[in-house]
């Protein structure tokens, strides 16, 4: 009979100094040992004396768990460096330091301009002291406004400006091209040291600041008694978890994401919202909005003035908009696919059960563009003829140029993040506004200490700005997904993205394009925009808008003062480079809000009644209750 020991029998045996197999505390690999946590493949004989003679344990082992604790430590590393991995910054500046050391006639250049730009100086030091009204020997960069000041040009702030000017000049040629330093880093270090310089513009400090000094003057130092209630608000909202300043006169579902509607479908990502109609006839084929996760979806439903959702409903539009959930941590492992499944996918089946299987005008934001690309995309590659047209606004499909954001996307960033995701299963808002506003710290930082803290204004608080303190999170396997596979790998121009097990191809789409970029957009660069004509075989219609990545979209009718180019390329007309298109579109007046819907009607195939009610209960979408639903609320 074969008898087997119980494990409680064994582990007490191997107490008592029993034979056990050999731990990493007893043995560690040597130079003829190859196991894994210390054992040994082919461990020599011993004697059964040596085998009594072993030390005993009275703990149970526990191997130590690297992974985890490297997740742990750069969790913890990341609330002090905004999530920017210092290997990423150490290797960029020793790439460029070690460079910089082997080339000698580089040095002689930095060397020849430190000397140059020192003997400017002093000649307008000496010249200014004789003449006040002398041309400055340097002027601020295009969109620089921190020295717009009258008292900039007295002595000596004349001179703390010029110096500072001087200096940003000269830094910027000891960090740009230096032979040898990789694409990256020599994108990286530059950015970091403007950033540090930044710090100390002396626009920034009250006894460097003209402005400053004679506001403090004038109100006797209660600019700077303002400035510390501010600062000390600020705190208290922070630590609460409390909106911005004036961000209460802009509640969700009355003053803003206030157009009429009900929420039609339901799922675990999503809602789905319909509006009201406002016409009496409605295109036969409606409108459905995928905006970005990474923002709420009002900001295409602001205040009246500024909803691109309304202005779809007065334009005779039946609309649809994704409101997306929020994600916690239940939502950590749902990646791109899902997005697109629950997502658009889920959207398109109700779309087409409440208007009678009609095509669909598909538009999306940002992010959402980039996934409405994809399921596109996926749709075309399956002869599925779902869509009459797709926009795409400030969305990119190919990310070789996205601009300063993809500064510190590489292997090292990434990986990185994500063990700071790790932790609890999401992106942050603090971690992502602290990326987005170090792309712009002049106008997003340091302008407002200055106006916030030094001069002690009151915050003012826009329809805008309120929605962008009203922050989302991003899960932890989508981001990973959209870092690796879009930003790093750049899979989805490049045709090695698979929906459903197979590739996608964004020459498969056939339905017409109507993409929009912005002139001053840090996110989506509009020449990085523009490649959709590059990537797609069907007609394209481009739009450049003035202003930034969310100004440039949401710039109602109303503005009299906007402006954009806008061209239309036939599926078989040849390619014009980015440059060529802008020095010879023709420049147009007003918002490209109308100039939007009025090709969207010429690619509609007729008008119908408007619908009566909401949703379709019949065919399993009632309305669930009114817009702007559940998930938009949720913190």
């Amino acid at each position: 009979m074969v008898t087997t020991r119980s494990p409680d029998r064994d582990d007490l045996r191997t107490a008592k100094g029993g034979a056990r197999p050999p731990t990493r505390l007893e043995a560690a690999p040597g130079p003829h040992q190859d196991g894994e946590d210390g054992a040994v493949p082919n461990p020599p004989a011993r004697s059964r004396a040596t085998a009594r003679r072993s030390p005993a344990y009275s703990f149970p082992y526990l191997p130590i768990r690297g992974e985890l604790i490297d997740h742990l430590v750069h969790a913890w590393q990341s609330r002090f460096t905004l999530s920017v991995s210092p290997a990423t910054l150490a290797l960029a500046f020793a790439d460029w330091a070690m460079h910089l050391s082997n080339a000698p006639g580089k040095q002689a250049e930095i060397a020849d301009k430190a000397i140059r730009k020192l003997n400017r100086l002093l000649v307008y030091t000496a010249m200014s002291a004789l003449d006040p009204d002398c041309p400055p020997c340097i002027e601020p960069l295009p969109g620089d406004q921190r020295f717009r000041d009258e008292g900039w040009q007295t002595f000596p702030f004349n001179l703390y400006a010029q110096s500072f000017l001087l200096m940003q000049q000269l830094v910027h040629k000891s960090t740009t091209d230096i032979p040898g330093v990789s694409r990256t880093n020599a994108r990286i270090v530059p950015f970091v040291a403007r950033q540090w310089l930044d710090v100390f513009a002396p626009s920034n400090h009250p006894m460097t600041n003209p402005e400053i000094l004679r506001l403090a003057v004038t109100s006797q130092g209660m600019n700077f008694v303002r400035g510390a209630e501010n600062w000390t608000q600020d705190v208290l909202r922070y630590l609460a978890g409390r909106p911005a300043p004036g961000a209460e006169q802009y509640q969700i579902g009355r003053d803003v994401a206030a157009t009429p509607g009900q929420i039609i479908a339901r799922n675990e990502l999503m809602e789905l919202i319909q509006y009201g109609p406002t016409t009496a006839t409605v295109a036969a084929e409606p409108v459905l909005i995928v905006p970005a996760w990474i923002m709420k979806y009002y900001i295409l439903d602001l205040s009246p003035e500024n909803s691109l959702v309304r202005h779809l409903v007065n334009g005779g539009f039946t609309v649809f908009v994704i409101s997306w959930r929020n994600p916690g941590p239940d939502l950590r492992d749902y990646g791109l696919d899902a997005y697109r499944r629950l997502g658009v996918m889920a959207a398109l089946e109700a779309i087409g059960a409440v208007c009678g299987g009609k095509r669909v005008h598909a538009c999306g934001y940002c992010l959402g563009g980039t996934l409405l690309a994809m399921a596109a995309a996926a749709m075309a590659r399956d002869d599925e003829e779902r869509l009459a047209s797709v926009t795409l606004l400030a969305a990119q499909t190919d990310f070789t140029e996205a601009g300063e954001l993809m500064l510190f996307i590489n292997e090292s960033q990434i990986a990185y993040l994500e063990d700071t995701m790790w932790e609890c299963g999401y992106l942050d808002t603090p971690q992502m506004a602290g990326a987005f506003q170090m792309l712009r710290s002049n106008d997003l930082i340091w302008s407002r200490l200055v106006r916030q803290y030094l001069r002690g204004d009151e915050p003012v608080t826009t329809d805008l700005m309120a929605w962008n303190a009203d922050g989302t999170r991003l899960p932890y396997r989508m981001h990973s997904e959209y870092m690796r596979r879009l930003l790093l790998g750049n899979d989805l121009a490049e045709g090695r993205f698979h929906v459903e097990g197979r590739p996608i191809a964004l020459t498969d789409i056939r339905a017409p394009i109507f993409a929009v970029g912005t002139v001053r957009d840090h996110v989506a660069p509009w020449k990085s925009v523009y490649k959709i004509h590059l990537l797609s075989d069907t007609a394209v219609t481009f739009v450049l808008a003035e202003h930034g990545h969310n100004t440039g979209i949401i710039a109602g009718p109303d503005n009299p003062k906007t402006h954009f180019r806008l061209t239309e390329r036939e599926a078989d007309a040849r390619y014009t480079d980015p440059d060529t298109w802008i020095a010879t579109a023709p420049l147009r007046s007003g918002s490209w809000w109308p100039a939007w819907t009025d090709w969207l009607m010429r690619r509609s195939s007729s008008k119908r009644p408007a619908p009566p009610t909401f949703g379709e209960p019949e065919r399993g979408y009632p309305p669930l209750g009114p817009a702007p639903g559940r998930y938009v609320l949720e913190p």
